[in-house]
């Protein structure tokens, strides 16, 4: 059946400069309500995913995958079928754990995305004001959202104009083109909060990598016992 919707609050602590929802169902962000408190002149914005978006995770996605693949390589023969060397054992124990560490990397590390990457999606409604960029990821268990406020820079600026490469998160002073306009970050926005579920992956990724790795031990430490030395 299809996933179960759940609901995750996120907040600044030490400022209500962001709060909101977000509601995770499986491998994407279904429904967003946030709001947003500007610093420069008190306003108070409030956005929403639009009702035909969905906010893809594909970090989720490619880290099931992953499993999957690791999954189908265990069980991918029959019940009564015997493995013939050590070696044989240890071909496959290297190919699940690829597998699991490309999983575990997809959490652990966030992809990064030019300032430019960011400023087309057209995901929310109503559309958010020219001089804001949202954007959510997942790293390691936290499901992160950012908010940048931007600045346009005019045309006679004395700065010098260094577009920024790609980040998982850019800083103040970052800069990018969008259209014909030159823009700068002026404020960095990020709230975050755990998701218990990819806790327990990260966990389980640490415990299953160690399993195989001892069988892998295991099986060097015999095969130097075994008559026709499959090494």
């Amino acid at each position: 059946g299809p996933a179960k919707q759940e609901n995750f609050i996120l907040g600044s602590s030490g400022t209500d400069q962001v709060k909101g929802v977000l509601t995770l169902q499986g491998d994407a962000l279904s429904q967003a309500d946030m709001n947003l408190k500007m610093t420069r002149n008190s306003q108070l914005l409030h956005f929403a995913f639009r009702e035909d978006k969905q906010w893809k995770l594909q970090q989720i996605q490619d880290a099931r995958n992953h499993v999957s693949q690791a999954i189908y390589l265990l069980a991918n023969r029959e019940e009564s079928y015997q493995f013939q060397t050590g070696a044989e054992v240890l071909q496959l124990m290297d190919a699940v754990m690829l597998q699991l560490t490309r999983a575990r990397n997809r959490l652990t590390t966030p992809a990064t995305l030019t300032l430019s990457e960011i400023a087309a999606s057209r995901m929310f409604a109503p559309a958010l004001p020219s001089d804001l960029l949202v954007n959510v990821y997942i790293n390691l268990n936290k499901l992160c959202l950012t908010v940048y406020q931007l600045h346009a820079l005019q045309p006679n600026s004395t700065k010098n104009f260094r577009p920024s490469g790609g980040a998982v998160l850019h800083s103040p002073g970052a800069m990018f083109e969008w259209g014909a306009q030159r823009l700068e970050v002026s404020h960095v926005h990020k709230v975050e909060c755990v998701i218990p579920w990819l806790n327990d992956a990260l966990v389980y990724f640490t415990v299953s990598l160690q399993l195989c790795q001892q069988l892998k031990d295991k099986i060097s430490v015999f095969s130097s016992y075994w008559s026709y030395r499959p090494f």
